[in-house]
């Protein structure tokens, strides 16, 4: 297998695939299906080390956290819990001995059903789960534990699902300070902890500045919070802790780390979308994809593909098209299908529920299809080890 140093890491609904640059950030390459063809939500990289992580499962295998150590070529799995097939091959001899069952105990039973997302802080792999939990490996995800600092948040008994249910899919640090933890949970909000996950603070409150009163929408922001269906967060580089979100009915920063929430909406043609990505170096540069609503499709307003960049932290908001289609559209790009490089001009790249790939090398301005026929995208990483 090419072991080149940029990489973009996919997760589908069929297995992790890499997209590996042949030269500079083009001549892309695809490899895999990897991950014996588990659904993956979440696919990530530690650059200095070239380590690979995939989660994912779901009812027929359950909770599993996939490891590569050498690009891509071989992968072990560390499952976390149990799904229909270990009942199968619990009365079935012949299913167990042909799919190599083991019966020792998973260690965390059936109470989780997924992995959802990944975050490597410092030296430790978090993992969030469907149900919604956190857990945390110090080994490189040979082993897990959970993290009950969030479990036993006073509010846990009455977090509610979203249409995919339960799940923590967002998982954030401070690079600077790795006690610094911030994750997004659907349809809880957003949860912090200054204390490496000992102790919570749910972070869901409107700005002081006014507006937002209410709404008929029981996702919009109400009762003094934004609405609790967080769909994707992220930190800002530099200091002050600031935080953008797109959640189910807008796109909303935090200059505090997530004690307050402003809309920044206003200029975007939609209120609905799932992911956000910020600039590297930059803390007011931003990129979403809006979608036109939860019940009208969810695919690009009018049928034509844009993402929407603003350059000052969302006081207004301007349209990148080139060379993405702009007619017959139907796409969808999911909450964790956007990511980012940090070269110079830096890259954006997203996937779609169609089984595509787009690539931007110059912050937005002009798009490639980069991989197309792909499974339905659930999650994009990039691992740079340039």
């Amino acid at each position: 297998m090419d072991t080149g140093l940029f990489r973009i890491l996919i997760g589908t609904t069929k297995g992790a695939f890499l997209l590996t640059a042949q030269e500079g950030r083009g001549g892309w390459k695809v490899s895999g299906p990897f991950c014996d063809g588990w659904p993956i939500n979440h696919i990530i990289g530690d650059p200095e080390t070239g380590t690979i992580w995939a989660g994912g499962g779901g009812d027929w295998h359950g909770a599993g956290v996939w490891r590569s150590d050498d690009g891509g070529e071989n992968w072990t799995v560390t499952r976390l819990s149990r799904g229909q097939l270990d009942r199968w091959a619990e009365s079935d001899a012949d299913f167990a001995a042909m799919i190599g069952w083991s019966p020792e105990p998973l260690p965390f039973g059936e109470t989780m059903s997924q992995i959802w997302s990944l975050g490597l802080v410092g030296g430790t792999l978090y993992a969030g789960t469907k149900p919604a939990h956190l857990l945390a490996s110090t080994d490189g995800g040979q082993s897990f534990a959970l993290v009950e600092g969030l479990d036993n948040h006073p509010s846990a008994g009455s977090w509610s699902p979203g249409a995919a249910g339960l799940v923590l899919h967002t998982i954030l640090s401070d690079p600077e300070a790795p006690e610094k933890l911030w994750i997004g949970i659907s349809a809880a909000g957003v949860f912090a902890s200054e204390d490496g996950g000992t102790t919570w603070e749910r972070r869901n409150r409107l700005s002081n500045l006014g507006g937002c009163a209410g709404h008929d929408h029981p996702a919009g922001p109400q009762g003094g919070e934004i609405g609790h269906c967080v769909h994707n967060m992220m930190r800002a580089p530099g200091t002050g802790d600031v935080l953008y979100q797109q959640n189910h009915h807008g796109v909303w920063r935090s200059p505090d780390g997530g004690r307050s929430w402003d809309d920044i909406t206003a200029g975007l043609p939609s209120t609905f979308g799932f992911p956000i990505r910020v600039h590297p170096r930059d803390p007011n540069r931003l990129w979403t994809l809006p979608l036109n609503g939860d019940r009208d499709g969810r695919f690009p307003p009018g049928a034509a593909a844009a993402v929407w960049q603003s350059d000052d932290a969302g006081a207004s908001w301007r349209a990148q098209r080139a060379g993405l289609p702009q007619q017959g559209c139907f796409f969808t790009v999911l909450r964790q299908a956007m990511a980012g490089d940090a070269r110079d001009p830096a890259g954006v790249y997203f996937g779609t529920n169609s089984g595509s790939v787009f690539a931007s090398i110059d912050e937005g301005e002009s798009w490639e299809e980069i991989a197309r026929h792909l499974p339905t995208i659930l999650s994009v990483e990039v691992l740079d080890r340039g």
